[in-house]
């Protein structure tokens, strides 16, 4: 039995840590947000992270964002001189402005653990965001803070909470605000749109990853399915406290008829609404055809390009309105 990747958005007990959000301090000047530099390039602040306080420029200019942070950061607006790589995965659903942004910035590796660290020393950032597993990020501490200050995130810091503190440390807290205003108007349409059908229906979130078992698939409580459920109110099934998240555990096709017991089944698409490469054996598979909940129509497909920034988490609560349209009120 195989358990689920490790996820660029965070790791799956997402919500438990709020407390690595970046918090300004007020020490030095700040531009609230707008990008102006004035004279207040050369003054300092102080923000803390999973990396403790880190003093660092108000109004930094040249940021590098390795790890997680870098679509995030692209997300809210910033401009990294240096990143590391995104997969196609990642960079295909993202606006063409930001992959634009993205291709202008130097690329420095694969990742944090093959990051050209020369190449960064050239780059004279004076800030470098950081989101990575523990371990690795404790590998490259010295090397990178010997660099730039460095602004440290630990993968389970919870999402809204790691946007927090790209816009405070990056000095893009304005338009993180206008983000997070779209990210409550849908979140409310939603929830007054199909208040019947979130209070009547039982859900059920399926995926199957890249890495797991031939011929498995899984329930799963995190992901997109956390903001459907803690942000909509979607009644779907979650692991009990303390226990492991019931998308760590590889399920076999033939328990795939027990999905019968939910009203609606939400799974994973890509952006052109087809199942995701690593789902296609379930859709494909009779058992899955068989399904009163297939054939009536209330398998909904949702895409999710990811829940770690709102820029597509915004995409994710259009797919997810598209999806509570198609179900009848009860």
């Amino acid at each position: 039995m195989s358990t689920t990747p490790l996820i660029r958005r965070g790791a799956a007990l997402a919500a438990a840590l709020l407390s690595a959000t970046l918090v300004l301090t007020g020490c030095g000047g700040d531009d609230g947000g707008t990008g102006d530099t004035g004279d207040t390039a050369a003054k300092t602040r102080t923000v803390t992270a999973g990396n403790g306080a880190v003093e660092i420029p108000a109004a930094p200019q040249r940021v590098v964002a390795l790890g997680n942070t870098t679509q995030p950061f692209i997300d809210i607006g910033g401009k990294p001189v240096g990143v590391t790589e995104l997969s196609a995965s990642e960079l295909d659903p993202i606006p063409a402005e930001q992959k634009a942004t993205y291709q202008a910035a130097t690329n420095l590796g694969a990742d944090t653990a093959q990051v050209d660290l020369e190449k960064l020393a050239g780059l004279k950032p004076d800030l470098i965001l950081v989101q990575v597993p523990d371990s690795e990020f404790e590998g490259i501490k010295k090397q990178l803070e010997t660099i730039a200050p460095t602004v440290y995130w630990g993968l389970d810091t919870e999402w809204k909470a790691f946007a927090d503190g790209l816009a405070e440390a990056g000095n893009l807290t304005d338009a993180l605000s206008g983000q997070k205003t779209q990210f409550n108007d849908k979140v409310t349409k939603i929830k007054e749109t199909y208040r019947q059908i979130i209070a009547d229906t039982k859900f059920v979130a399926v995926d199957r990853w890249d890495n797991s078992d031939p011929g498995t698939f899984v329930i799963t409580d995190f992901g997109c399915i956390e903001i459907a459920a803690d942000d909509i109110g979607l009644n779907s099934p979650k692991a009990e406290a303390g226990k492991d998240p019931l998308g760590w555990a590889d399920l076999p096709f033939e328990q795939i008829a027990g999905l019968s017991e939910y009203d609606a089944i939400l799974y994973p698409v890509d952006a052109a609404g087809q199942p995701k490469k690593a789902f296609a054996p379930v859709v494909e598979s009779n058992t899955w055809k068989a399904l009163p909940t297939v054939t009536s129509g209330h398998a909904l497909g949702v895409f999710c390009p990811g829940n770690n920034s709102y820029g597509p988490v915004l995409q994710y609560l259009d797919s997810l309105d598209s999806a509570l349209a198609s179900l009848p009120a009860k």
